[in-house]
């Protein structure tokens, strides 16, 4: 390093920008800090004496303390923040300086934001950056997009401060442009659809009779085994937790109405641009919708009929059952979230290896799970793998699991307890698995009323034919 000149640059100072700084200082990296509030700078500098930590009141001085070329990464919120931050910098940096975006931005937008800091002889890093507060501190997992060359200067400093597994750490170079951020955007929209899953699995466990404290057990024991992951591990934990004030569970004192930030709809979108199937992911979105709307919600108990969501079954069962239904549905989740990766790699040229991408995932990220090493297996098996379902051991789980699973689904229908990522997950694989769909009566529609055409079952592939369909009298 540069005699009295900082390693790193780090600006926005909430919850995740607070605890990166303190991972990279603690990696041996000397770190300069920023705020746009002055005082939380001061107050961040003040709360950690003896770190290696500079803090600055102008950014101006900030970039000045930085060894060229200069380090800056943003932590700030997503949207047009970024591109102000971007807009003040600029005039202070020099050429091959390196701006990374930490935060959850828009692929597009990195891909334009990439494009205008080239053309001013910078360098820009979109980095998808996942494990909350504490994986920020003790070591996230890092999705970093951008030139292989601007890679290797930032690779030292990113390796350091990622999670690690097997000694490996969960950061590799994605690809160019806005891989990193895309493959972070997919990355939460298979959170979305573990986390619902999750939570069906808790209703329809709920629905029988268990209280928190046998569910917060059985999702313990899941945790030793095949269904090992953080969400399963803090589902099982947030079960336990008791409110100080009343007594009460505090799951049980929390509204259902779920939000969120923006990351599981672009997924949607994008999915629907490419013509790819998310059921899963799409019905874990729409379920956090639904849920926002309490009121018309409560209106309709009182006046649409159903079931009551009373479940009568041994519970030793159902909860086995829930188990292979939550297993199998989450392996659809990520199989769906692959493929799309998969063909939106392919349309952009990225080259995403799928293999290292769940490889990074094992560790530091929100969707850490113990299943990966066997995503990251099937892929290394066959680079080609088209869907992760049709791998060898993913057949197996499925094929054995989807007993249970209809089981549970059917169970859940009867006793009108809404599943619906249960549901898309098990359509999706039965819709798979489907040699002869029924679109081809959808396809005798699209001519009858648009001329459309159709492929015929007796005729080479390629070739398109219409009927003369008769006339309909009103």
């Amino acid at each position: 390093m540069t005699a009295g000149l900082q390693d790193f640059g780090l600006i926005g100072l909430a919850v995740m920008g607070q605890n990166l700084v303190l991972n990279v200082e603690s990696r041996g990296f000397t770190v300069s800090v920023y705020n746009r509030t002055p005082a939380a700078t001061e107050a961040f500098v003040a709360a950690h004496p003896g770190k290696r930590i500079t803090g600055h009141a102008s950014l101006a001085g900030f970039v000045q303390s930085l060894v060229r070329p200069r380090r800056v990464m943003l932590m700030v919120q997503a949207g047009a923040a970024v591109d102000a931050v971007i807009e003040r910098l600029i005039p202070l940096l020099e050429k091959d300086d390196i701006v990374i975006d930490g935060g959850n931005s828009l692929y597009t937008d990195t891909e334009r934001r990439d494009a205008w800091l080239a053309g001013l002889g910078l360098r820009f890093i979109g980095a998808g950056v996942s494990g909350g507060e504490e994986g920020a501190r003790k070591g996230p997992a890092i999705m970093p997009g951008g030139p292989a060359s601007t890679w290797a200067a930032m690779r030292p400093v990113f390796e350091a401060i990622a999670a690690k597994v097997d000694g490996q750490p969960c950061v590799v170079h994605i690809g160019p442009g806005g891989a990193g951020h895309y493959v972070k955007m997919i990355h939460n929209g298979i959170e979305y659809g573990d986390m619902q899953l999750i939570c069906e699995a808790y209703a329809l466990l709920k629905a029988a009779g268990l209280s928190n404290s046998r569910m917060a057990a059985v999702f313990d024991q899941w945790n030793q085994g095949e269904l090992q992951s953080y969400l399963i591990e803090i589902t099982a934990r947030a079960l336990e937790q008791v409110d100080a004030e009343t007594g009460q569970h505090v799951v049980d004192l929390i509204l259902d109405k779920a939000g969120q930030k923006g990351t599981g709809q672009w997924t949607q979108l994008n999915a629907a641009e490419n013509a790819v199937v998310i059921s899963t992911i799409n019905a874990a979105v729409e379920a956090r919708v639904l849920s926002s709307q309490k009121d018309q919600r409560v209106a309709a108990s009182q006046l649409l009929q159903g079931p009551h969501a009373v479940l009568a079954i041994d519970r030793e069962v159902l909860i086995q059952q829930v188990h292979d239904a939550l297993y199998a549905s989450k392996i659809v989740s990520y199989a769906q979230g692959l493929d799309l990766m998969r063909t939106m790699g392919e349309r952009k040229a990225w080259a995403l290896d799928l293999g290292a991408i769940a490889r990074i995932w094992r560790g530091g990220c929100i969707i850490r799970a113990r299943f990966l090493n066997r995503i990251t297996e099937a892929y290394q098996a066959d680079p080609a793998l088209i869907n992760l379902m049709l791998a060898p051991f993913f057949q197996d789980v499925l094929n054995r699991s989807q007993g249970a699973w209809r089981q549970v689904v059917a169970s859940a229908v009867s006793a009108g307890i809404p599943v619906p990522a249960f549901s898309a997950s098990l359509a999706y694989f039965d819709s798979l698995r489907t040699a002869r769909l029924s679109a081809n009566l959808l396809q005798a529609q699209r001519d009858f009323f648009g001329a459309h055409t159709y492929e015929r079952v007796d005729m080479p592939a390629g070739q398109w034919f219409p009927t003369h369909w008769p006339d309909v009298i009103d």
